[in-house]
C-alpha cells in the first residue's frame, strides 16, 4: 500500500498568533516549575533565596529567572542591591494551581516529623497567590455558598446579600475591570474549588489585617487563630475546628 505524504499545515492551522509551547517549556524545566510554585504564596522573593529554596547556584538561578521574566510569567522589581521576583499576575497564578493540580503527585513518605507537618500545614491552610486555600477555605467557601452569599458554579458571583455582608463587616473587595469579582479556583489539594477573584483576595487580606491568620514562617501556610475560629463561627455559623499540629512560626521554611 502506498503511504501518503504527511499533510502540510494550512495557513490557519500554523499561524494562529498564539505559541501556548513557548510557555510549556518555561515551566518543562523543574527548577523553573519550583520557583513559580514558591512564588505562588503571592510574596515577592530574591533571587538568593529562590537559588537556596531550589538548591542551584545563584548563577544557574539567575539563568533560570531571566527567562521567566523574558516570557512573562515573572516580573521582577530592584531594590538597592537586591532582585525581587514574583508571580506576573493571578493569570500565571491560575497556570501554575492549574498544573499543580494535574501534575502526578509522588507517594514518598515525608522524612522528618517537621516535613510531614510542613504537609499537613499546607493541606490545612495556606495562600494560593492573594486568597486562601486548603482545608479551611473550601469550608469557608462550602459556607458562603450555603448560604446563597456566593456562587461558585456554574457561574461565579458574589451576591447582594454576600455583598451586603462583606460591607457590613468591612471587607473591602480590590476594584479593578480586569479581574472577575468571583473565581472559582480549583484546589490542588482538595480537588474542590476555593474562592478566589477579587471577593477571595479581598476576604484574605481582611483575614490577616484582623489576625484571624497568622503566616507560618516563610512558607505560604497559614495558621488559623482563636480570634480567627470566633470570627468565622460568628459571620458565617462555621465551625473551622482545632488548630492542625504543623509548623511552628519560628521553624524554618519548606517548599512551598
Amino acid at each position: 500500500m502506498e503511504t501518503q505524504p504527511p499533510r502540510r499545515p494550512t495557513a490557519a492551522s500554523a499561524d494562529v498568533g498564539l505559541d501556548i509551547a513557548a510557555v510549556a517549556r518555561l515551566l518543562a524545566d523543574g527548577t523553573r516549575a519550583g520557583f513559580c510554585v514558591a512564588l505562588a504564596d503571592g510574596r515577592a522573593w530574591t533571587a538568593t533565596e529562590l537559588a537556596r529554596h531550589a538548591g542551584v547556584a545563584p548563577s544557574t538561578a539567575s539563568e533560570h529567572l531571566n527567562l521567566l521574566v523574558a516570557g512573562g510569567l515573572l516580573v521582577e522589581e530592584r531594590h538597592g542591591r537586591h532582585r525581587y521576583l514574583r508571580l506576573s499576575d493571578p493569570r500565571a497564578v491560575a497556570l501554575v494551581e492549574a498544573l499543580a493540580d494535574l501534575a502526578p503527585r509522588r507517594c514518598a513518605a515525608p522524612r522528618t516529623l517537621s516535613a510531614a507537618g510542613r504537609q499537613r500545614a499546607l493541606a490545612r491552610a495556606r495562600l494560593c497567590y492573594d486568597h486562601l486555600a486548603g482545608a479551611v477555605a473550601l469550608a469557608i467557601a462550602d459556607a458562603l455558598t450555603a448560604q446563597g452569599l456566593v456562587v461558585l458554579e456554574p457561574e461565579a458571583e458574589l451576591t447582594p446579600a454576600g455583598a451586603e455582608l462583606f460591607a457590613a463587616t468591612g471587607i473591602a473587595v480590590p476594584g479593578g475591570a480586569r479581574r472577575p469579582a468571583v473565581r472559582a479556583c480549583l484546589d490542588w489539594t482538595e480537588r474542590r474549588p476555593h474562592l478566589a477573584g477579587a471577593v477571595g483576595a479581598g476576604l484574605c487580606a481582611h483575614a490577616l489585617h484582623e489576625g484571624w491568620f497568622t503566616r507560618i514562617g516563610t512558607t505560604r501556610a497559614l495558621a488559623l487563630t482563636e480570634p480567627g475560629r470566633v470570627a468565622f463561627r460568628q459571620l458565617l455559623g462555621v465551625e473551622l475546628g482545632d488548630r492542625e499540629p504543623g509548623l511552628e512560626s519560628d521553624q524554618e521554611p519548606d517548599s512551598a
